[in-house]
């Protein structure tokens, strides 16, 4: 039972995908979009590729029982790492921008530890 009821759902939601790639977005699927999610992190390293571009890797705090996981995300703005040393936890935000993981905004916080509430 239980397993056509899994079946059914992801039937369900491969159906609701195709017509969502089908349809022009709506107002509040666009205005969700938009929202920035703060994630938590530990800045592992920042460099630079030949071409000039800035990179940094997070380790990004896991959730539920999952493990951590380390990501690269494109930095535009040299600013935003002003005063941020590796080590450090950051809380940031990141969009996809032309084809990149690219970081909008980070802060230092508080050491964020698992299965804790960050703060």
């Amino acid at each position: 039972m239980l397993r056509f009821v899994l079946m059914t759902a992801l039937g369900l939601a491969t159906v609701d995908g195709a017509a969502a790639q089908s349809a022009e977005p709506r107002p509040a699927e666009a205005a969700a979009e938009a929202v920035p999610v703060t994630t938590y992190a530990r800045l592992v390293s920042a460099s630079q590729e030949a071409d000039g571009k800035l990179y940094v890797r997070l380790k990004l705090l896991p959730r539920a029982k999952l493990p951590f996981t380390v990501q690269r995300f494109r930095v535009r703005d040299r600013t935003l790492l002003a005063g941020i040393a590796e080590g450090s936890w950051v809380r940031f935000t990141a969009r996809h921008i032309d084809g990149e993981n690219t970081l909008t905004s980070i802060r230092i916080t508080a050491e964020c530890k698992r299965f804790q509430e960050c703060g």
